[in-house]
């Protein structure tokens, strides 16, 4: 059963549902309106540290070994 991140079109609220199947439509715990917008989301995983690239890859979900920790980890070389 996937947890899946809504917006409500309704009052803006962002919230998350436990969909018991694809058909299923959860309704927004604030004001109770199925007109539901599903985000995007994304999923963490972890990986071995490497030699090289960001010191903070194992908290910044964007960075790798050549990414100079651009990401929006909000963490800052130099």
């Amino acid at each position: 059963m996937p947890i899946y991140e809504y917006i409500c079109s309704d009052c803006n609220h962002q919230f998350e549902a436990l969909v018991r199947n694809s058909k299923e439509t959860p309704a927004c715990p604030e004001c109770k309106s199925t007109r539901l917008k599903r985000k995007l989301s994304t999923f963490s995983a972890s990986v071995p540290a490497s030699h090289g690239g960001c010191a903070h890859q194992s908290v910044c979900p964007s960075a790798s070994s050549a990414c100079g920790c651009g990401g929006g980890c909000g963490h800052k070389h130099g």
